[in-house]
């Protein structure tokens, strides 16, 4: 009886350990928490960058990169190779920008990543967009906005890629001195980053839109676009979007005749920049009006 009761109670704790183990929570099948972090990483990366502090960005990115290489996550690793396109591209480090952009845009058509690899292309387009106004003239915008056009399909299906194309549009647009079609590009954006409340988003369009107006001879509504950039970056907090306004904004001021208010805009802009830390560039605007 006794060996009866033994039994019983070794059967019980056995059913009660097997039982505990199917009423535990069931192991993940994926994890996520190097992703998670990378992805944490990135935002961050991209904030301070949006701030105008590229080398500080590069830093930051380094760690989420090294998690996304680790984690072999291709999308990551792709968003990661994209950004630093980006930073380095804002730094001057151009062959090193167009090399990190055109590895994206391989790896993305290899891995299977269509919208992504076409957004690698656009922003390579972009920036040889922008290198026109110093280096080429507008003689190539229209080769490359046809270059853009062969990445529409890819990107129609996502908001965000659509957003960066239609500025990569107003941009080219802009190059060849079609104002109208220029600003109804960067329009689509807009519409897109506001209803999304993608406050320096937001405020970029109507900087560009600022650009795009002054460019036309249009100064008073250029005026208008930029107090528009500046309502947004108050509301982000975005110091480096506020002084690069009011830069801008002394610039169309003394376009339009209009030399001490483009002063004190000026100095405005200098204040901002030396309060977030980016004194050179308060030296090269104090040179303007001291």
């Amino acid at each position: 009886m006794k060996r009866v009761n033994f039994l019983f109670t070794i059967l019980f704790f056995s059913l009660a350990v097997f039982s505990g183990c199917s009423s535990a929570p069931k192991k993940a099948t994926e994890i996520f928490t190097d992703r998670n972090t990378a992805i944490k990483q990135l935002a961050l990366a991209d904030y301070t960058a949006n701030r105008g502090r590229y080398e500080d960005a590069l830093v930051i990115l380094d760690g989420a990169r090294k998690l996304a290489l680790s984690t072999d996550d291709p999308s990551l690793r792709l968003r990661t190779s994209m950004s630093r396109g980006n930073y380095l591209f804002a730094l001057g480090r151009n062959q090193e920008a167009f090399a990190e952009w055109k590895s994206a845009a391989d790896e993305g058509d290899a891995s299977g990543e269509p919208v992504l690899a076409a957004l690698a292309r656009i922003y390579s387009i972009r920036a040889q967009i922008v290198l026109l106004d110093t280096e080429a003239g507008a003689s190539n915008a229209d080769e490359l906005k046809e270059q853009l056009s062969r990445e529409t399909a890819a990107v129609k299906s996502d908001d965000n890629a659509t957003a960066v194309w239609n500025i990569t549009l107003g941009l080219a647009e802009k190059q060849m001195g079609r104002w109208a079609e220029a600003e109804n590009a960067v329009k689509k954006a807009l519409s897109y980053h506001e209803k999304e409340l993608f406050l320096e988003d937001t405020a970029y369009d109507w900087f560009l839109i600022a650009s795009i107006r002054s460019m036309a001879g249009n100064y008073d509504k250029s005026l208008e676009a930029l107090n528009m950039a500046i309502r947004f970056d108050r509301r982000a907090e975005n110091g480096f979007g506020l002084a690069s306004s009011w830069q801008a904004m002394g610039d169309v001021l003394l376009k339009a005749g209009r030399g001490g208010e483009s002063t004190a805009a000026w100095r405005r802009a200098a204040e901002i920049y030396r309060a977030i830390g980016l004194n050179n560039l308060a030296e090269k605007l104090e040179e303007k009006y001291q």
